[in-house]
């Protein structure tokens, strides 16, 4: 009887140990549940950054690869645009989950996100990369998400 009782102890110890989901793994799984092939949504990119008249961009994705990006005029964005390669980087809700993760993996001293309660993507994101310099901040919005068919 000892024995099963230590048993069932190291057991519950064991179980007590094993670390909750974060967060963000929770959405992440959250999102990759939902699978969603195809969809569109406003990316509003916010640094101190030349483009930042641009804002928000429309970007639809389809099968993890970005179908189209355009400026709030409807011009699209096009792969010679001096932004293109910042945009792309944050152009799939899968990508901005990539960069999350970095973020409260240590690469940012500071990351406040929000996450959709819905679909589980990071609707609003900060990161400060270093507390004690100036002009380093950047926040990620996605806004009006839609499932496209």
């Amino acid at each position: 009887m000892k024995k099963i009782t230590l048993l069932i102890l190291a057991l519950i110890l064991t179980a007590c140990s094993v670390a909750a989901p974060s967060d963000f793994d929770r959405n992440r799984q959250t999102w990759q549940d939902a699978n969603v092939p195809h969809y569109r949504f406003d990316l509003f990119v916010g640094c101190f950054c030349a483009f930042r008249d641009k804002m928000p961009l429309t970007v639809e994705v389809q099968n993890g690869e970005i179908v189209s990006m355009t400026y709030p005029d409807g011009t699209l964005v096009e792969a010679t645009d001096p932004s293109y390669d910042i945009f792309t980087k944050y152009g799939t809700i899968d990508r901005i989950f990539s960069v999350l993760e970095a973020g409260l993996k240590g690469e940012a001293e500071d990351v406040t996100v929000t996450y959709d309660s819905t679909h589980g993507f990071p609707a609003d994101i900060y990161f400060d990369y270093i507390r004690a310099a100036a002009d380093d901040e950047l926040s990620i919005q996605v806004s009006n998400f839609e499932v496209l068919k």
